[in-house]
C-alpha cells in the first residue's frame, strides 16, 4: 500500500469561525454544498501548507474562485482524513447576492467542468444566514466497509472496501459495539489534542455482515480525530478473536489513547450525511457547539 499521506488536523481542530452572512438581504448570501469525494489520492479535507498534495478544500476553494471569478472560503461539517470518502460531506460560504443571482442555476454543472473527477458538487442552495456547516450538525454518520472473503474487494469497489486477511465473527463484533453507544469519553480512541475533549455521544455503532461484506455504522454529535477508525479497529480484534467481547467497553475507562487499539486504513470509510436541525433552532444548535467545544 506504500507510505500514506500525511494525516491532516483533528475534525475539531481550531478553524475561524465563520459569522452569519452580514445584509443577507441585499449584500451577501450564505450557501450550502453538498459533496462528495473518493478520497484515495486526497491529502484529506484540510488545505495543507506548503506542497503536501491535494486536498479537497484546495480544489474545491479554486474550483469555485474559477467560476465565481472571486476567492471563496468554506467551513465544512467535518475534516475528513487522508484517503477517507464523502457521499454526503456539507460545507458553506458566503458569496456575494449578484454573483449567486447571476451564477447559481448553473453552478453546479459548471463546477462539474473544473473539478476533477473525484471530486463532485452534488447541490448548491441559498440557507439561512445563521446556517453554520460545523457548529450547526446534530449529528454525523459514516460507514465503513471490509471484507473477509479470499478474493478480496470486489474491482469495483476496492477503493472503498478493505480487505481483511482473517474471518472476522460479526456477530461478536456487535455484541462489542453495543456497550459504546452513548456519552462516553474516548480518550482511548481518540489522538489527544491540548485543550479539546474526547467526551463525545456515540449515537450508533452498528455492525451488519451481507455475505462476505461487513459493514460497521457510527454515527456521533462529532468525532475526534481518528476516532471511527480506531472504534472498527477494536472491533475487528474482537471479530478475530483475539480480544473478547467486552474489551472496546473496557477501554472506556482509559484517560489517555490506548496503544493496543489498532488503526484501520482509512480506504474503507465513508461520511454519508450530516443532519442539521430545522432553520428556526439554527442559531441555537450552533451556540451550544461552541460553548461545548470551544477552540
Amino acid at each position: 500500500m506504500g507510505t500514506p499521506p500525511p494525516t491532516p488536523p483533528d475534525v475539531l481542530d481550531t478553524h475561524d469561525l465563520d459569522e452569519p452572512a452580514t445584509d443577507p438581504g441585499g449584500g451577501l448570501v450564505r450557501l450550502r454544498f453538498d459533496i462528495s469525494y473518493d478520497g484515495t489520492a486526497l491529502h484529506g479535507w484540510a488545505r495543507q501548507p506548503g506542497d503536501h498534495g491535494r486536498t479537497v478544500q484546495a480544489d474545491l476553494e479554486e474550483g469555485l474562485a474559477r467560476v465565481l471569478r472571486r476567492p471563496v472560503s468554506l467551513t465544512v461539517a467535518g475534516r475528513t482524513d487522508a484517503g477517507v470518502h464523502a457521499t454526503g460531506q456539507v460545507a458553506h460560504a458566503d458569496v456575494p447576492r449578484a454573483v449567486w443571482e447571476e451564477q447559481g442555476a448553473k453552478l453546479v454543472r459548471r463546477l462539474r467542468g473544473v473539478l476533477p473527477r473525484d471530486l463532485a458538487v452534488r447541490a448548491v442552495r441559498e440557507v439561512p444566514p445563521q446556517f453554520d456547516a460545523r457548529f450547526g450538525a446534530l449529528a454525523r454518520h459514516y460507514v465503513y466497509r471490509l471484507t473477509d472473503t479470499d478474493a478480496g474487494p470486489e474491482p469495483l469497489r476496492r477503493a472503498d472496501t478493505v480487505g481483511w486477511p482473517r474471518r472476522l465473527d460479526a456477530d461478536a463484533m456487535a455484541a462489542a459495539a453495543a456497550p459504546l453507544v452513548g456519552l462516553q469519553d474516548f480518550a482511548a480512541f481518540c489522538r489527544r489534542r491540548e485543550g479539546a475533549t474526547t467526551i463525545r455521544t456515540l449515537l450508533d455503532l452498528r455492525v451488519e455482515r451481507e455475505g462476505d461484506l461487513i459493514r460497521v455504522f457510527a454515527s456521533a454529535d462529532a468525532f475526534c480525530h481518528s476516532m471511527v477508525r480506531s472504534l472498527v479497529g477494536a472491533l475487528t480484534a474482537v471479530g478475530e478473536g483475539r480480544r473478547p467481547p467486552e474489551w472496546p467497553a473496557a477501554l472506556l475507562t482509559a484517560t489517555e489513547r490506548s496503544s493496543e487499539v489498532p488503526v484501520v486504513p482509512p480506504g474503507g470509510l465513508t461520511l454519508l450525511a450530516v443532519d442539521y436541525p430545522p432553520d428556526d433552532e439554527l442559531a441555537a444548535r450552533a451556540e451550544v457547539t461552541r460553548a461545548v467545544r470551544p477552540t
